[in-house]
């Protein structure tokens, strides 16, 4: 099943349509989140390979997620997005799938 990076980025440009009248920072880290789709995925591999484009990773006690984190990036749907893209096209290689992303506190 091929993935719909079409789909994705409306979800994430909708999402700032959507907060409009929202005060948003200016720059935040923004943090991805990956879940686990085959039990035998490298998360070694994955967290290796996302480290490489600038973010930095952390798992969640779940035992399925992973969060990939960038920044402090401007908060704009187009950077989100810029990265978004670049994170979620690595997990795909390694059997994640996105489960959106939030700003971090």
């Amino acid at each position: 099943m091929s993935h719909n990076f079409e789909a994705q980025r409306r979800e994430t440009f909708d999402t700032f349509r959507q907060s409009k009248g929202i005060s948003l920072p200016k720059t935040a880290v923004v943090e991805y989140a990956f879940f686990i789709e085959e039990l035998d995925a490298s998360w070694p591999a994955l967290e290796r390979a996302l480290r490489l484009e600038g973010f930095r990773t952390r798992r969640l006690k779940d035992g399925e997620t992973l969060i990939a984190a960038v920044g402090p990036i401007p908060v704009t749907a187009e950077e989100v997005w810029k990265y978004e893209r670049i994170a979620t096209s690595i997990a795909l290689k390694h059997d994640f799938y996105p489960d959106g992303w939030e700003l971090a506190e």
